[in-house]
């Protein structure tokens, strides 16, 4: 997706955070400098990772992950939306673990090539689950380990924040693991199991690559197909 075909979401993110960033330098707010000039160049990562992968991510995932990105890092800390709003973390903490649920899901779907017959709707659903919970809990030692040695409070009210946030990370896994196996079920999902489909079909054609990859003979250049067991 090139840069300027950007969803307009995005577009008002980065506007936003490059006024704030003027306006910090201008004031001298060298924190919040760092925080909105941090904040935008995440927001370009999606972009940057796309293309240097050839992967196609649609409107809604590009719009999500800056949203995300301008929510957590420039809003939660900027602002203190941590301290304002007691349910902010958890509301993105969940968020993060439906998205991280849905990265995993497709990754293993296209192990199996994009084929909703060949892949187990159970196995892949509960792995999606354990690896966007794996995410969290490393997060959260992630947490302990900076306030442990920096002295930092990012665990807040320390072990009831910490199980509150890995119940949040659980409820949103096993949202995106749902979603994943009614998508292979070909049942109807909600928005969730819409979101895998619409990513699914932008990429279709990488699965396609895949299989045509398969069929080249082992340790031969790309144009020399394989062509069957040799002719007695």
């Amino acid at each position: 997706m090139k840069f300027r075909h950007q969803p307009l979401l995005v577009w008002a993110i980065w506007l936003v955070l490059t006024a704030a960033a003027a306006q910090a330098a201008w004031h001298g707010h060298w924190s919040i400098l760092f925080l909105a000039v941090s904040s935008f160049l995440l927001t370009l990562a999606p972009s940057l990772f796309v293309s240097r992968f050839d992967i196609v991510l649609p409107a809604k995932f590009l719009s999500g992950v800056c949203l995300f990105v301008f929510a957590t890092l420039f809003l939660g800390e900027a602002f203190d939306f941590y301290e304002r709003f007691w349910w902010w973390d958890m509301i993105l903490h969940g968020a993060s673990a439906v998205g991280l649920g849905i990265v995993g899901f497709v990754f293993l779907f296209f192990l199996f090539e994009g084929d909703r017959y060949a892949a187990p709707a159970g196995p892949l659903a509960m792995l999606s689950f354990c690896f966007a919970v794996s995410i969290g809990a490393v997060w959260e030692i992630f947490e302990f380990v900076m306030d442990q040695t920096f002295g930092m409070n990012m665990q807040k009210s320390g072990l009831v924040d910490t199980m509150w946030d890995l119940i949040v990370d659980c409820l949103g896994a096993g949202i995106a693991a749902l979603a994943g196996y009614l998508y292979l079920k070909r049942r109807e999902g909600g928005f969730v199991s819409d979101l895998i489909e619409e990513f699914i079909d932008a990429n279709r054609r990488r699965f396609s690559l895949r299989r045509g990859r398969q069929r080249l003979k082992p340790g031969a250049r790309g144009e020399d197909r394989w062509r069957g067991p040799p002719h007695p």
